[in-house]
């Protein structure tokens, strides 16, 4: 019996994961998805994508998946995310992050797949270059425990490519915002992002707002940061996997748009949505936080003739409020 060929992909029920589940969906690949559904929902899988519910390190689970299916490309979003967290807990964010993508890689290795596309994120440039835009040949030097598992992906990865014929795209995430989908896709659950958290408070499940530090060197005192809305990631990624299906050279790509708003900024163009102003409470920092990260952006277009559609702040927002408005629980 013939195997099966399928795009893999891991953590693929996420808020990420599942807008570019259905971007392959509908651009005609057959999707599997290993998730354990510990932050992810199964009914994020709008087009019938198969479904193994595991933990994408478990090696037993990867032997048998890639003994049944024909796995041609891996889109690997499985991580933990949270920089604050990663602080107070370390060690668990170097075991999923790092240890078990080990095992991911290693079994991919193993088994013969030829391209690899990997979610980092912008956290592993730290604090080296906070005055400018970021370009991927900048110096990396991650903040906390969350940039620094990211680092090492990035790095095995790459010595991976360099003893067999697998090609990669490191895609480096700025700040992911909005909903698409058509209205049936979003950040589902509890959000410690700016965006998710202003919608929040607006439905009243915070009863206030809290800024995390006011004393940065920015103009107006709070962190500035890219935003991208999800479904342009999603795109990305689709440009991406075609660039390798067309015999792409392995790289590294800033995701953002070029441009920064700083969270009090962000916080009044949600206001003039919502017509109303916000509870808002002025915080102590947060540990591993940076003042600044912006994409430089000239790569992503250059390589992939990338474009996006959903670059407007009001349009992030406004999709975020919408959905949050119809999913509020």
């Amino acid at each position: 019996m013939t195997r099966q060929s399928k795009i893999l992909v891991t953590g693929g029920c996420g808020y990420i994961g599942s807008h570019v589940c259905a971007q392959l969906s509908q651009a005609g690949y057959e999707v599997l998805v290993i998730d354990n559904l510990s932050t992810g929902f199964a009914e994020a899988l709008l087009h019938g994508e198969t479904l193994i519910r595991g933990d994408f390190g478990d090696r037993n689970l990867l032997r048998s998946t890639f003994s049944q299916y024909d796995i041609k490309a891996i889109l690997h979003f499985a991580a933990s995310i949270i920089v604050e967290e990663s602080v107070a807990k370390p060690f668990s964010y170097y075991e999923n992050n790092a240890i078990k993508f080990f095992n991911l890689l290693q079994e991919a290795h193993t088994a013969g797949v030829a391209f690899f596309i990997l979610s980092s994120t912008a956290a592993v440039y730290g604090t080296c270059n906070e005055m400018r835009a970021v370009r991927e040949s900048d110096p990396l030097c991650p903040a906390s425990p969350y940039g620094r598992s990211k680092v090492f992906d990035e790095w095995l990865l790459e010595d991976a490519v360099k003893i067999s014929t697998l090609r990669h795209l490191t895609l480096r995430y700025f700040n992911v915002a909005g909903a698409g989908g058509q209205g049936q896709l979003g950040q589902r659950g509890k959000g410690t992002h700016l965006i998710k958290a202003v919608c929040e408070t607006a439905l009243r499940q915070r009863s206030k707002l809290t800024i995390y530090g006011d004393d940065y060197d920015t103009a107006d005192g709070t962190c500035i940061r890219d935003y991208i809305h999800v479904e342009d990631l999603a795109s990305a990624h689709l440009a991406a996997l075609r660039y390798l299906e067309q015999d792409g050279l392995s790289t590294t790509l800033n995701c953002g748009y070029n441009r920064g708003y700083s969270v009090k900024e962000v916080i009044t163009h949600f206001e003039q949505i919502l017509g109303e102003r916000l509870p808002v409470h002025i915080g102590p920092r947060r540990a591993g936080d940076v003042s600044r990260l912006i994409a430089d952006t000239q790569k992503i277009h250059q390589t992939l003739q990338w474009t996006p559609h959903f670059h407007e702040l009001s349009t992030i927002l406004q999709s975020a409020w919408e959905w949050e408005q119809k999913n509020a629980f």
